[in-house]
Formats: structure tokens, C-alpha cells, sequence
């Protein structure tokens, strides 16, 4: 069956807050720098009162690669839960004017669309704390097989692990994608997630995936792994094609007996490094879609984690595919 879509992403749907901060910042709300941590509405207002000037946005990991892949020329759909609320709104508008298909039906009773609160010291990490709101209210209801199927790769992100109710939509998706197909991708997201669901994670790789997105960090975490390399030949094992980013230090793609190393793209400034692995993933999805080889695909993507790297915000502020051609990899 001919695919509607190039991807279909599944994952939060979040406003991010996103402001630079000092050091003093993240020790005084006694956060771990560089990591995502997950808290109430309470302590989001309070975090949010103390935070300095910033930029809000539409955001979400697999919302964010969905804005890559639009920005490269990908047909692209989106599934998350936001509320029938302001920001509710602001998300959705902003999605359907990138050109994603988002159709999912928000919710009527109950919290708020989550919101992201990113600190950026001046080194470009980002701390963020996470109030998820209404996306822990994505259930099975919220998959429809046929857009599943309609997509060339089902895009999952890993956070969706944390609520039992969403966890049970992305076993949907997966089944659906698998009956049909459809190759699944997956995002491991955060060190965090990847400690406290192994099992389940791993049982899940093993079974439905076939691709896996994670930074060095997730790849660790999830093998109990000091050694990179090892734990990245432990994920390469299990599923097609892994792909493992490490900041500057580039990425590598192990595809069967294949381990490609991939130059991180040469960058100015770091600025800040919010939504990196999202963009990567969405150049490296461009790639697969297009039918290149995994090598064209992690320089796609490093060019497309490049790009967000030098700007605050998440999501590509240039045409990527106008980049991708200027750069030679994507044909004039």
C-alpha cells in the first residue's frame, strides 16, 4: 500500500519555555544540569516565576522532528494529547502551519496542555522540568490504525513510557505499524526513562523496532554500560539500524555487521542545545524515507542538529531542505 505520509511521530505535545540562565540558577532549584525532570503544576508556576526572559513555543521531542521533517519537505502527521485550553490551541496552529497533520481531539476535562521549562547556561546545556499536563491523557482511543498505516515509519517517543495510558497507545501504534509493514522507530528520550523502564524497553526494541534514536547518555543508562562502544554494539545488535549521537563528538550508526561514524556538522556557537537529538533524528528519517544510505543519513541529520544548535528554541528557524541542498546533500 502506498504510504500518505513519510512519518507519523507520536509523542507529548508541550509548549516549551525556553530562557538562559546562570549555573546558580539550576544548583539554588537544586535540579541535575542537563537532565529532564518531571514535576507537578505547583512547582511549575513557581519555577516558571523565577526563570528570566525566554521564548515560548510548540514543542515536544517527536513534535520537534516533525518540524525538522516538514522543514526538509517530509509529509508528516502528528499524535498527542493537549487540553481545550489557550496553549491547547497556540500548539495546534502552530503544527498545522509547519504543514504536520494533527488531528488528535483535545481534551475537554481535566489539566492543562503541558509546558517545558528549559534553563540554558551559557555553555548551551539545558536543564528542563517538565509539567506534562494533558499529555498523560493520550490513550488507545487517540490511535487510529489507518493513519498508522498510512506512514512509511511510525516515529515513537520514549517519554511516552512514563503514563500507563499512553504507554498503552504506543502499543497500539506498534502492532498496527507492524501488521501493515511499517518499519518503527523509537527514541529512547532521556537517561531517565531508559533507568526506569529497562525491561520494558528493551523487551519492546527486541520485539517491534526496528530503528532506535538515543545520545550516548540513553545508550548507557539503558545497558548499564560505561564502555560507548559496547553499549552501542549492544543496541545495534537488537535492532536494524541504531543511531547514537555524543554532542560534539559526532554520532555512530551500527546497521547490522556496518558501524558508521558521522562528524558532528561544524557549528559557530553553541547556543543552545534543546531539541539536537529531535533535529537529528529528523534529518536521519529524511534520509531513510528517501532511501539513502545510512552514512547520507546521519549527515542529514547532523546538519539538521547543527541548525538548532546555534539558536534558542527547539525547532529549525531556516529551511532545512534550502540548507540540506546548499551543503550538498540533498540534489538542487
Amino acid at each position: 500500500m502506498t504510504a500518505r505520509f513519510d512519518v507519523l511521530a507520536i509523542g507529548n505535545a508541550i509548549v516549551d519555555v525556553i530562557a538562559p540562565c546562570e549555573p546558580v540558577l539550576i544548583d539554588r532549584e537544586g535540579l541535575a544540569p542537563g537532565s529532564m525532570t518531571l514535576i507537578n503544576a505547583t512547582r511549575a508556576e513557581a519555577l516558571y516565576s523565577r526563570m528570566g526572559p525566554g521564548v515560548e513555543t510548540s514543542g515536544g521531542s517527536a513534535a520537534n522532528t516533525t518540524a525538522g521533517l516538514a522543514s526538509l519537505g517530509a509529509k508528516v502527521a502528528f499524535v498527542g494529547k493537549v487540553a481545550d485550553d489557550p496553549l491547547g490551541a497556540v500548539f495546534a496552529r502552530e503544527m498545522t502551519d509547519m504543514g504536520v497533520e494533527f488531528s488528535t481531539i483535545p481534551l475537554r476535562h481535566g489539566p492543562a496542555t503541558a509546558r517545558c521549562l528549559v534553563n540554558v547556561t551559557p555553555d548551551g546545556q539545558r536543564t528542563m522540568c517538565t509539567y506534562l499536563g494533558a499529555c498523560v491523557e493520550l490513550t488507545p482511543a487517540d490511535v487510529d490504525p489507518e493513519i498508522v498505516t498510512s506512514a512509511s515509519v511510525v516515529y515513537l517517543e520514549g517519554y511516552l513510557f512514563d503514563a500507563p495510558q499512553a504507554r498503552d497507545a504506543f502499543a497500539k501504534a506498534a502492532r498496527a505499524a507492524r501488521d501493515a509493514g511499517r518499519r518503527i522507530a523509537l527514541s529512547l528520550s532521556d537517561p531517565f526513562v531508559a533507568e526506569r523502564h529497562r525491561e520494558a524497553l528493551l523487551t519492546f526494541i527486541e520485539t517491534d523496532v526496528d530503528l532506535v534514536f538515543a545520545n550516548a547518555q540513553e545508550v548507557r543508562a539503558l545497558f548499564e554500560e560505561q564502555d560507548l562502544s559496547r553499549a552501542c554494539n549492544a543496541l545495534g545488535s537488537r535492532v536494524e539500524i541504531a543511531a547514537i549521537t555524543d554532542g560534539a563528538h559526532g554520532s555512530t550508526i551500527v546497521a547490522g555487521d556496518r558501524l558508521v561514524g558521522i562528524a558532528a556538522a561544524p557549528v559557530e556557537k553553541v547556543v543552545d542545545t534543546t531539541g539536537a537529538g529531535d533535529q537529528y533524528a529528523a534529518g536521519f528519517l529524511y534520509g531513510l524515507v528517501r532511501g539513502r544510505d545510512i552514512a547520507e543519513c546521519g549527515a542529514l541529520g547532523a546538519l539538521a542538529a547543527a541548525e538548532v544548535i546555534a539558536h534558542f528554541g527547539p525547532r529549525p528557524q531556516v529551511c532545512l531542505s534550502d540548507l540540506a541542498r546548499q551543503r550538498g546533500l540533498l540534489a538542487a
